[in-house]
Parts: C-alpha cells; sequence; structure tokens
C-alpha cells in the first residue's frame, strides 16, 4: 500500500489565476527596476528561488542572499494581495479524491512536494482552505533543485510515520515532466495530471506509472494500492 502521497500545488492541486505569476513580475517592477522581468522566464515545475535566480541573471541584477530576501518579503506580500483579487479555482477531483485518501483502510500521510517557497505555499493553500490537509512538506526555501525537494519531503513523511517506507510505498502527484522527473529521482510511484502545466499526450511521454485528464478520471484506491 502507499504510504506517502505527495502532492505539487500549481496546476495540480489549484490554479491561482497567474496570482504567482504577476507577485513576481510586480516585485520586479516595483523593487529592482525591471518591467516584465519575467516575461522570458519558463515558469512550469521550477522552484522560486530558481525563477529569482534567473531572473537576476537576465536583469544582471546580483545574487546575493540580501537580493534574493528582499525579493521574497515582497513577493508574498503582493501574492496576498493579488490572489485575493484573482480569479481562482481547485482542479477538478482534488478534494474528492483527497477525501478518499483519507478513508481508505490504511490512509497515507499526505504532503507536498513544491517549489514555492513555504510561505507563498501557506498563502495559496489557505485561500482554498486545503493548507490544514497536509501534514508535512517540503519547499523552494529547502533547495533550488526540484529532485532536492523532492528526496527532503520523503524523508521528512518517513520521519512523520515513523518508518522507512519503500520506494513503492511513495506516490508523487504533479502535472509537468519536471514533476515525473523528480518522482522517479527518489524512486517513487508517479501519478501525471494534465491539469496545468503539459498535455496529457507530453505527459505520457515521460512514463508515469498513471496519466488521466484530472483527478475525477482515477481512483484513490487504485493508486494506494
Amino acid at each position: 500500500m502507499i504510504r506517502l502521497v505527495l502532492f505539487d500545488i500549481d496546476g495540480t492541486l489549484v490554479h491561482t489565476g497567474g496570482a504567482g505569476v504577476r507577485a513576481f513580475d510586480r516585485v520586479s517592477a516595483t523593487e529592482f527596476g525591471a518591467a516584465n522581468g519575467f516575461e522570458r522566464v519558463q515558469f512550469a515545475g521550477r522552484t522560486d528561488p530558481s525563477l529569482v535566480r534567473e531572473f537576476f541573471g537576465l536583469h544582471r541584477i546580483p545574487a546575493t542572499p540580501g537580493n534574493f530576501e528582499r525579493f521574497f518579503i515582497r513577493h508574498v506580500h503582493w501574492l496576498d494581495h493579488i490572489l485575493a483579487a484573482s480569479h481562482t479555482g481547485e482542479c477538478p477531483g482534488v478534494r474528492e479524491f483527497i477525501r478518499d485518501l483519507k478513508v481508505l483502510p490504511h490512509p497515507p500521510l499526505l504532503g507536498l512536494l513544491t517549489g514555492n517557497i513555504r510561505l507563498g505555499a501557506e498563502i495559496k493553500l489557505r485561500h482554498f482552505d486545503l493548507w490544514g490537509v497536509f501534514e508535512i512538506g517540503a519547499f523552494g526555501d529547502d533547495s533550488e533543485n526540484r529532485d532536492e525537494i523532492a528526496a527532503l519531503a520523503r524523508q521528512r513523511g518517513c520521519r512523520a510515520l515513523g518508518e522507512n517506507v519503500r520506494d513503492d510505498q511513495v506516490l508523487v502527484i504533479g502535472d509537468t515532466p519536471l514533476d515525473i522527473r523528480c518522482g522517479r529521482a527518489i524512486g517513487a510511484k508517479v501519478l501525471a495530471v494534465a491539469t496545468g502545466g503539459a498535455t496529457l499526450g507530453e505527459l505520457v511521454r515521460h512514463h508515469p506509472d498513471w496519466a488521466v485528464e484530472d483527478l475525477t478520471r482515477v481512483r484513490a484506491e487504485e493508486v494506494a494500492r
């Protein structure tokens, strides 16, 4: 049985109406004088610090700890503000799928595996009343590398469970090829959903264990076996 399920956030659990991207752009313009500073940056499946590092490089801004701190202090402020005024929604089937995981005879531990910094993840999920669903997580604050974040999420899940779970007892759920890759990096099973950053065909080409249009197309019991 699956003992640990790790969810991506953007495009997997929720859609924020572009609030995250707009918050990045607002900080780039107001704090660093670079209007539309992220227009050449690809967001899907990335970590927040890696996005900011690329932005700094494109605009010849020193990638100092002070500049990272300055960026993210303002980012979470704008994210909270912009999200409240955005058209947002949960991805199809999310709440029902989580509910069904929780009522299994041996329910798995639910956690987050995301490139969002922790406070950004909390702001997004509190907007949907989903933050309290997840008992552990690993975030962009932990590493710029998504594979390292996956390893940390697994370690924290094992610690919370009080056991060393096998590879085939971990399930990663995400919406991009990078989510599939980081799941494979920790030996986990992968459920890919075409609700965000990639089409179903693109996801299938990266060979997840399951690839579905959305979480209404798969049963929690099926993937947790």
